[in-house]
């Protein structure tokens, strides 16, 4: 199922326009806004190759992600793989579903992602976030992407986790989420306010394309 954008993709075309811009214009100002089919999305670049975009505002109507439920809730009781766990769900333009757990090393990823994410109550399926939450400004974060499988990052990921943590009243409104690929920042101040990821971007290779 293909995504509207990415994030990922945003913050290393921000960053690469940056570039260019500041080898053109060394004044030019550190903000950009890049066009996509889900609309415009705004980015700021910042020192030692750090980048934030605007992930927007998050979404709990269960309609938004789609999610069967009679009503909007802070927390749905889910049953799955033989047990009943509770979730939060919101949508970051892509449905998430989000668990807290004791452990993300111990975290039943396996087993309980792949049902979680094809579970019928989300007739077009759904991304699963197990998150650890280390203390209020810190967690730790997996992450059962759909049609995917368990992932080393993820943005809206980590973006759902620190919303769903902040409505339960866990979180401060900056959090450092640490993945199995690195760390990020995310910052939510209040709900019907836009979501920023902050996160370090790096040159993987060079090269030339013919087309």
């Amino acid at each position: 199922m293909a995504a509207r954008w990415s994030n990922a993709a945003t913050a290393c075309a921000a960053w690469l326009l940056s570039c260019t811009a500041a080898a053109t214009s060394p004044t030019a100002s550190g903000e950009i806004v890049l066009d996509s089919p889900a609309g415009p999305i705004h980015a700021r670049v910042h020192d030692a190759n750090l980048i934030s975009v605007d992930m927007g505002v998050p979404n709990f109507d269960p309609k938004s992600l789609p999610f069967e439920a009679s009503a909007e809730a802070h927390v749905y009781p889910l049953a799955v793989a033989g047990t009943e766990v509770e979730i939060g769900a919101v949508s970051m333009g892509n449905p998430h579903a989000v668990l807290t757990v004791t452990s993300v090393a111990s975290a039943p990823v396996d087993r309980l992602g792949p049902a979680i994410e094809r579970h019928p109550r989300f007739p077009k399926r759904v991304n699963v976030g197990f998150m650890e939450i280390v203390d209020h400004t810190h967690i730790q974060l997996r992450v059962f992407e759909r049609g995917v499988g368990e992932t080393l990052a993820c943005g809206t990921g980590a973006c759902a986790a620190v919303a769903v943590g902040r409505r339960h009243g866990r979180l401060d409104s900056t959090v450092e989420v640490e993945l199995p690929g690195g760390k990020l920042e995310i910052t939510w101040s209040a709900p019907g306010e836009h979501i920023w990821m902050k996160g370090p971007t790096a040159v993987s290779f060079t090269g030339r394309v013919e087309i």
